[in-house]
């Protein structure tokens, strides 16, 4: 057992660094060519194959599997990159056991379906090791577009625009590109700095500038955009954390999911990031997961996750639930937070209520249980900051605290599109986000070379 593992209260260094290191490795290691052509031979090729119309960005999968089987992964890689110019990443953070995998015949029939997320990691690294780039760009139009935030859906849209001769310019708030796939994915999941990686592969088209450092509202506004630029394309993704609603959240150790697992992300030396011996995460989805996961894998004793609703209700995957379970992560449902208990300014513990449904209504049934803590993850969501809009705010239509936009993109100010997480209708999902960046950007190209300007 290494020492500093029973180290009271929130500490690092409660492992070796063989620890850390055999933790933090690559959730599913990639394929090697015979264990990709063994795989790809289990695929029926199926006509109007149900796995591809799973698919939020519609790769054809049937295709791009045959192709692997065929010894083409360059044109395999094509296939997949043609819809998804972040299939490497989509490869890796996917829920494709609840999208292509879930609806595969073999699933159906057997119980094991086809493993075409990796089969899709084993294509993309093939092409990207070789930096193979397969979109020359257009001839310059002379037209500027402006993306905001340079997260999957910034990406994808600049990465289309380019490819048609717009010059593009993103402008990024944190110090480095790729959003959530920077830093909010869990570090097991993308190993080996590959977001950035797929960051430099998707801007070798040429014609996108990033500029790091710019949050809209603070360095520059909306107005400026619409006025410097022919088309601009919001993908800001969400900035709020939603509130625990709980007494004495506010107690030193009330930590936010999003931000802890972005710190792990950007750490060097993973035995200086600190976690409590007894860990609770409030929340149920795939955020929840991975902060009460890595926190186990950084060494916590005991980490329970508490949410509201049943197993059923859960937004996160059940392999993201069986992967908690395997890393000895207790999920405990039909619980509520009401209170942070805190001994002199810090989290000692935190009273929850259990909950029951009255009809279709969440109640709680006044019976309260207290678990022992000295870290509380929130992981109940985030919001859309629409402070960041500032005066345009109130030009720009927003439906449920998001932004709402038509089926191409289009918001309801002229020559202003977006997409990804900040818009109403979307599900979080980094591979949706691309697909919303890479439709808006077709359709900001359609208006562009109609009449000039968007």
């Amino acid at each position: 057992m290494a020492t500093g593992h029973f180290k009271q209260g929130i500490a690092g260094g409660r492992l070796s660094p063989e620890q850390y290191a055999d933790n933090f490795s690559d959730l599913h290691p990639p394929l090697d060519d015979h264990e990709a052509l063994v795989e790809s031979d289990r695929c029926y090729f199926c006509y109007d194959a149900p796995c591809m119309n799973a698919c939020p960005t519609s790769i054809d999968i049937p295709l791009f599997i045959r192709q692997i089987s065929t010894g083409n992964p360059i044109g395999s890689a094509k296939t997949i990159f043609d819809q998804n110019i972040l299939g490497g990443m989509c490869a890796r953070v996917c829920p494709t056991e609840t999208l292509c995998e879930e609806v595969c015949v073999r699933e159906v029939a057997e119980g094991k379906p086809v493993q075409i997320g990796r089969l899709q990691r084993y294509a993309t690294d093939v092409a990207m090791a070789e930096n193979k780039q397969f979109y020359p760009r257009a001839a310059p139009t002379g037209k500027t577009v402006a993306v905001v935030g340079a997260g999957p859906a910034g990406l994808a849209a600049a990465h289309r625009l380019a490819r048609h001769g717009h010059d593009v310019t993103i402008l990024e708030a944190r110090p480095k590109a790729g959003g959530l796939n920077e830093y909010g994915i869990a570090a097991y999941k993308s190993i080996d700095n590959f977001a950035q990686a797929e960051v430099d592969y998707v801007t070798s088209i040429g014609g996108i500038d990033i500029q790091n450092g710019k949050a809209l509202g603070r360095d520059y506004q909306l107005s400026d955009l619409t006025r410097n630029y022919d088309a601009v394309f919001l993908g800001m993704g969400l900035g709020g954390v939603n509130a625990l609603r709980a007494d004495g959240e506010d107690a030193q150790g009330v930590t936010n999911a999003v931000e802890f697992i972005a710190e792990l992300r950007q750490a060097s030396d993973l035995a200086s990031l600190p976690v409590g011996r007894r860990v609770v995460v409030i929340g149920g989805g795939m955020t929840a997961i991975d902060a009460a996961v890595q926190s186990k894998l950084l060494g916590a004793e005991e980490v329970t996750i508490c949410y509201r609703r049943g197993q059923e209700h859960m937004n996160a995957s059940e392999f993201e639930q069986d992967l908690a379970a395997a890393n000895g992560v207790i999920i405990r449902h039909w619980l509520q937070p009401k209170r942070v208990i805190a001994e002199g300014g810090k989290v000692s513990g935190i009273e929850l209520e259990y909950t029951a449904m009255d009809g279709d209504k969440l109640v709680g049934t006044g019976e309260r249980l207290t678990l022992t803590a000295d870290q509380v993850f929130k992981a109940i969501g985030q919001s859309f900051v629409p402070a960041a809009l500032n005066g345009s705010g109130a030009l720009l239509a927003l439906e449920a605290g998001r932004i709402k936009v038509d089926a191409e993109g289009r918001t309801s100010l002229a020559n202003v599109w977006a997409g990804g997480d900040c818009i109403f209708g979307g599900d979080d999902l980094t591979v949706s986000a691309v697909a919303q960046g890479r439709d808006a950007a077709e359709s900001i190209h359609r208006a562009l070379t109609s009449n000039g300007r968007a």
